[in-house]
């Protein structure tokens, strides 16, 4: 997988003054468009649009430097429209305009270019299950919220603080099926991943009882799912399973992602400093 990856990388590098299309990169690592993307965000720690758009602008500030291209032709060959859109594009990463930097021979910013490989540490397992389940039906209540990378999401916090206690009773005593209890949902994500895009999170159980009038009530179809499990410090230990699945687990197995939510049944200790979770992603075996 990670041989596969750096071929894609070596892909856009030859194309930087070109366009790419994301679904030759995921033919050229053997996966999905969605799995790709989903897989590059965690390794390289940021979206893949904007990894390309900082190659770009890193490429196109050597030409600018060089003197040997106009100014405009620097921004065209590089996917700019205009002359302006460039100039707001290259400030916006070197900190000073291209006009300027070619007369002063400004420093600029560089983004290194990317390769993956995989460093194993030998120091922990990662417990999981692959299951497939039939069409099921979330219950419970959701808020669209900002994604947070590190730390509690306040705006989550919030949300369930807002609940109360009848409501989240009323909401744990519909589950039925598996994971049971109480579940929080993540769906409708951005496809970059990036901190600050927003997503549904939903707050409530499994459930094939009737849906009460002050609830929501999210269909998920059927299909398999890569189920792991993790016992910490709260919330880093959930937070570093997230990652840990994408950079650990899919390059070593024959499974890529799915569209679909994705599920985390937490316990929390009594002091709420330790968790032990389960994490549900919807997952499709590859080909070969």
């Amino acid at each position: 997988m990670l041989e596969r990856l750096n071929l894609a990388m070596e892909h856009i590098e030859s194309h930087l003054d070109q366009t790419i299309d994301v679904a030759d990169l995921a033919r050229t690592a053997v996966t999905s468009e969605y799995h790709f993307r989903r897989l590059f965000s965690a390794l390289a720690g940021m979206p893949l649009s904007e990894y390309i758009r900082r190659r770009r602008l890193t490429v196109a500030g050597a030409e600018v430097l060089a003197g040997e291209r106009t100014l405009l032709e620097v921004a065209v060959r590089y996917g700019y429209s205009s002359g302006e859109a460039f100039a707001r594009a290259f400030r916006g990463m070197h900190g000073v305009g291209p006009g300027e930097a070619r007369r002063s021979g400004a420093s600029l910013q560089s983004q290194p270019r990317m390769s993956f490989r995989l460093v194993v540490e030998g120091n922990s397992s990662m417990r999981y299950k692959v299951v497939d389940k039939d069409e099921f039906r979330v219950v419970g209540r959701k808020a669209r919220v900002p994604l947070v990378h590190e730390g509690v999401n306040p705006d989550i916090a919030a949300f369930i603080r807002g609940l109360g206690r009848e409501t989240l009773g009323r909401i744990e005593s519909l589950s039925d099926q598996e994971p049971e209890g109480i579940i929080s949902v993540s769906d409708k994500l951005d496809e970059s991943r990036a901190e600050g895009t927003e997503l549904d999170y939903w707050h409530g159980v499994v459930s094939s009882s009737a849906v009460p009038e002050d609830m929501d009530a999210l269909t998920v179809e059927a299909g398999s799912w890569a189920v792991f499990e993790s016992s910490g410090p709260f919330p880093q230990t959930l937070q570093y399973m997230w990652r840990d699945v994408f950079t650990q687990w899919f390059p070593s197995n024959p499974y890529q992602s799915r569209p679909g939510p994705e599920i985390l049944r937490t316990r929390l200790s009594d002091d709420g400093t330790q968790a032990d979770a389960s994490l549900w992603i919807p997952v499709e075996r590859t080909a070969g």
